[in-house]
């Protein structure tokens, strides 16, 4: 698995678990929650990151004080350890451009309530100028090619810009959003990250 998949997995996995202790299939099934809607998820690759995490200390497993056999086997709860709190908040720290790929965003806003409100900021502007970025580029290539595309061509290239122009517009709100709570103090942000 390419290290920035590798990010994005472990983000998700130490998120999931901070929120509260889950065995293995219970995992799958948030991570698939998460995951699912922005990427498609791997599952021959759920369990190496587990075992990697068991090595370097950021999870731990635990046996449940009553054995529960799910298809011949006992469940194993995994559950957050103090090192894997700290790894958890410093990948949600991290705001540059990794955290704004289509990868990663879905991801990192996933656990938004866990992270700080200007890194909150920093991660949706990035992810604005990206796709504005994309915007642009598309537009121009459109321009150059739209009398030697075919019409179904022409509307999926359509389809492509109006999604992201909508994912656009939607970044606008939360941001003014964002910069709004940030104006009126911490007293009235609901999404606090000492949840």
């Amino acid at each position: 698995m390419a290290g920035g998949q590798r990010r994005v997995l472990e983000l998700a996995v130490l998120g999931s678990l901070h929120e509260t202790p889950l065995h293995g299939y219970e995992l799958r099934k948030r991570l698939n929650t998460i995951l699912g809607m922005f990427r498609a998820f791997s599952y021959g690759s759920l369990y190496p990151c587990l075992r990697s995490l068991l090595e370097e200390g950021l999870i731990a497993e635990e046996q449940p004080d009553q054995p529960t056999i799910v298809g011949g086997r006992s469940k194993i709860v995994y559950k957050l350890t103090a090192e894997g709190k700290e790894r958890l908040q410093e990948l949600l720290t991290q705001a540059g451009p990794s955290a704004w790929e289509d990868e990663s965003f879905g991801v990192h806003f996933a656990f938004f309530r866990h992270t700080e409100a200007e890194v909150r900021l920093r991660i949706l502007e990035g992810r604005r100028s990206r796709l504005e970025e994309r915007l642009d580029s598309v537009r121009t290539a459109l321009a150059r090619t739209r009398e030697r595309l075919d019409s179904y061509t022409l509307e999926l290239q359509r389809h492509g810009l109006e999604s992201v122009e909508r994912e656009v517009r939607w970044l606008n709100e939360l941001i003014a959003t964002e910069r709004r709570a940030s104006q009126e103090g911490p007293a009235t942000d609901t999404t606090s990250s000492n949840e």
